[in-house]
């Protein structure tokens, strides 16, 4: 019996590479026993044996006259539509492990602080032979019952024979029997082995005492010593010593990944004493990991399955979802870790790494978050994790905190990192708006500068208005404007801070800039009354008078 040839190339057909219609979802064919496809959209007379009577399977209808070349048979479009119902649910089935690990990222890590890591020391027993003698009947037998008296109208002991018979006693001393003869048959046991080295059997239980306690005595030194080195390192640490704050801070998020062991993402620390920064550098995982197929359906024209592709749009939200989930987990170990408040803020940069990227990886998301940002922000869902369905939006949480976010994750299209860490003495290009934002309100807190209000503040600089207490170097109200862009500061933007001074009838105004001022613009703040000018030499002297750090020079 010769059946007749398939269109299809093997066991899953041949995918054309042409356009599928308007609209990519028509004609896809549902997985059975799936619950993300519904198999009742499939008319069930498709694969009703009625279609196949008997005159279509007859052995003399299948010869090879019966196929028509160029032609599709009933046969293989019912194999077919097997088929894309089969793939269908396999990439169903893909989905649905996106959405779960989409869920476990939104667990939080356990707590990683110095008070969590410290060790105590439990004394365990000594549970070797003991020396004593054999076990006693009495320390196993079971109290007798009462006496039974008060049953007695007269009040008289109703005598030892009436306690005896009670069935509840009788019971009771049976299995104290049973144990204490047990009890008898391991004290025999373990009085033959101590008497196989052949020593006395007190002896070598003495020896064996002696052990036990030398090995308890190891045991609370290696505390001992462990909690130790541990307070050692917490007294680095709430000294802002980089290497203390660098390692809890990785710690805490390599453990912060325990419930999503299947996707591994690392994490780098680096500690910025200067502005009292962590700078974190996030590995991502890749776009590709949002399957890319929706389902599987029959080709229009025959010979096989076409793909039908998952809407870009609908990938790029799964993906950032997922990018903002680890994001926000990753923000969150560092709060928990930093109960000592050694923060004052976090830079977290995002980056995929791979074919198609440049050698550094691209930077898909950035954070610039202070500490009050990510104290008053719930970045993760409190108690247990819901289901993927129903998360709340993370990349709505990570876009309400100071953040710049890739529109295109598969472009890619990068972002640029609000900070870089790597040099041991930054440059002010290297620290974040909101670093140079905290460096300058610092310094001039320290020069007298008390109240502080930010009026704007971008990635160049900022504008503030301050008031300095009576009897300092700044008394008064100031109009204070700094400004960490390349090239010179000249006449024209010293004439605008006076001009500003004017409408917020301030006593003087400060500009602080990294570079240095033109010779027009230093000529104009000396005739004004009230100007001060901090170019970049200045500023630096500044920073290692009165905060002790250094700050490098532009290029």
């Amino acid at each position: 019996m010769q059946y007749p040839q398939s269109r299809s190339t093997g066991r899953f057909p041949r995918i054309p590479g042409r356009q599928g219609p308007d609209d990519p979802a028509e004609g896809l064919v549902p997985a059975q026993g799936n619950d993300a496809l519904d198999a009742g959209t499939l008319d069930a007379g498709t694969l009703d044996a009625d279609t196949l009577d008997a005159d279509t399977l007859d052995e003399g209808a299948l010869d090879e006259g019966t196929a028509t070349p160029g032609r599709e048979e009933p046969g293989d479009r019912d194999r077919d539509t097997r088929l894309a119902r089969e793939r269908t649910a396999t990439a169903a089935a893909e989905l649905a492990r996106f959405l779960d690990l989409l869920s476990r990222a939104a667990r939080p890590g356990p707590a990683v602080d110095f008070a969590s890591q410290r060790r105590l020391y439990e004394p365990r027993p000594y549970t070797g032979p003991d020396p004593a003698g054999p076990p006693r009947w009495e320390d196993f037998a079971p109290p007798e019952p009462p006496d039974g008296s008060e049953d007695n109208p007269d009040g008289s002991d109703a005598g030892p024979g009436r306690r005896l018979l009670d069935p509840a006693y009788q019971r009771e001393r049976a299995q104290a029997r049973l144990r204490h003869q047990r009890a008898l048959r391991e004290w025999r046991e373990q009085q033959e082995l101590l008497g196989d080295g052949g020593a006395a059997p007190q002896d070598r239980v003495h020896r064996d005492r002696i052990e036990h306690e030398r090995a308890e005595l190891a045991r609370a030194r290696a505390v001992e010593e462990y909690n130790a080195t541990l307070d050692e390192c917490h007294r680095a640490y709430r000294a802002g010593e980089p290497a203390a704050v660098e390692s809890l801070l990785e710690r805490a998020l390599a453990a912060a990944g325990h419930a999503t062991p299947d996707l591994p993402t690392a994490c780098r620390a680096a500690y910025r004493p200067l502005t009292r920064t962590a700078v974190l550098d996030l590995e991502l995982p890749s776009p590709q990991i949002v399957p890319s197929v929706a389902g599987y359906r029959p080709a229009p024209e025959g010979g096989g399955l076409e793909p039908v592709p998952r809407p870009d749009s609908e990938r790029a939200t799964h993906y950032l979802q997922l990018a903002a989930r680890l994001t926000l987990r990753a923000l969150h170990a560092v709060a928990a870790a930093d109960s000592d408040e050694v923060l004052s803020g976090v830079v977290l940069n995002g980056y995929v790494r791979g074919p198609g990227t440049p050698p550094g990886g691209s930077c898909l998301l950035t954070v610039d978050a202070d500490r009050d940002d990510l104290a008053r922000t719930r970045l993760l869902p409190a108690g247990p994790a819901p289901a993927a369905p129903d998360l709340e939006d993370a990349l709505a949480v990570l876009r309400a905190l100071p953040s710049t976010v890739t529109p295109d994750p598969y472009g890619p299209v990068a972002v640029p990192p609000h900070a870089t860490a790597g040099a041991a003495v930054p440059a002010a290009a290297d620290l974040s708006p909101a670093e140079f934002g905290r460096l300058v309100r610092e310094l001039l807190a320290r020069m007298g500068l008390d109240g502080w209000t930010p009026r704007l503040q971008g990635r160049d600089g900022l504008v503030a208005v301050a008031d300095g207490t009576d009897g300092t170097a700044l008394p008064g109200r100031w109009v204070v404007w700094a400004a960490r862009r390349p090239g010179s500061v000249d006449a024209d933007a010293v004439r605008t801070l006076d001009e500003a001074v004017t409408e917020e009838s301030a006593d003087g105004g400060l500009w602080l800039t990294t570079t240095h001022f033109t010779p027009e613009a230093a000529e104009l703040a000396a005739a004004e009354d009230g100007l001060l000018l901090i170019d970049g030499e200045r500023l630096r002297l500044l920073l290692r008078t009165h905060l002790g750090e250094e700050l490098a020079g532009e290029g």
